[in-house]
């Protein structure tokens, strides 16, 4: 009897995506890239390249991830666009559609390490969906969350970002605001000279004309002048 030779099964090609954005400090870069390697080596699979997006929200538009847009451009017929989780690729339930179809067009497949809803039947589509419906309405919920905390904050007069507006100093706590005298007096000598019908660019002349500067030593700006007359 003849014996047929076989020819040994090609390795499949993967390629990695990694998203992290600034709150997530469980998965980390180093940490996807461990879970991605790992899930290749148990079968055996080849990890040709990886890509990232660091600071990135899920809810990005694609066009502002440049290593996603990579990582796609990298696909060909027959790889795997690989993610952790599906949540990595997308949190929003029409992107996540988008880079389904954008891999499908090339002949890829989209796969994750914790194999929540793969496959191409009806019941992995429809998981798939309800994964990304839910990843969708987690970043409402943590946007809407964000939101109020700063609501909170602006109201007791806390700090709220790395900028202290003009007219306000940080407290001796480091973490509330409190006026600053000498720039208040530039106030409300800016809202009187609007008051009087003068334009911002006009106002912020004025200002410098008596030797009122910003906290860095120029000229106003018009957009500055109108921060402090509509407060």
């Amino acid at each position: 009897m003849v014996r047929k030779s076989t020819s040994p099964t090609q390795v499949q090609a993967v390629v990695g995506y990694i998203r992290v954005s600034t709150d997530e400090q469980s998965l980390s870069v180093e940490a996807q890239r461990a879970t991605l390697t790992a899930w290749c080596q148990a079968r055996r699979l080849t990890l040709v390249a990886v890509y990232e997006d660091v600071n990135i929200s899920g809810g990005a538009r694609l066009e502002q991830r440049t290593g996603l847009m990579q990582a796609l451009d990298a696909l060909t017929a027959g790889a795997t666009l690989l993610a952790t989780k599906r949540d990595r690729l997308a949190r929003d339930a029409m992107a996540a559609a988008m880079i389904e179809r954008l891999t499908e067009r090339v002949g890829a497949t989209v796969q994750t390490c914790d194999g929540v809803g793969e496959g191409s039947s009806p019941e992995a589509k429809l998981m798939r969906g309800m994964i990304d419906l839910f990843a969708e309405y987690e970043r409402q919920v943590i946007k809407a969350r964000i939101k109020t905390a700063l609501g909170h904050k602006k109201a007791k007069q806390e700090r709220v970002s790395g900028r202290v507006p003009y007219g306000k100093q940080l407290a001796v706590d480091g973490v509330h605001l409190e006026d600053n005298s000498a720039e208040q007096a530039v106030i409300v000598v800016a809202r009187e000279l609007h008051a009087e019908g003068l334009s911002s660019r006009s106002i912020a002349g004025c200002l410098a004309e008596r030797g009122l500067y910003s906290r860095v030593g120029t000229p106003f700006t018009p957009s500055a002048i109108l921060s402090m007359v509509a407060a």
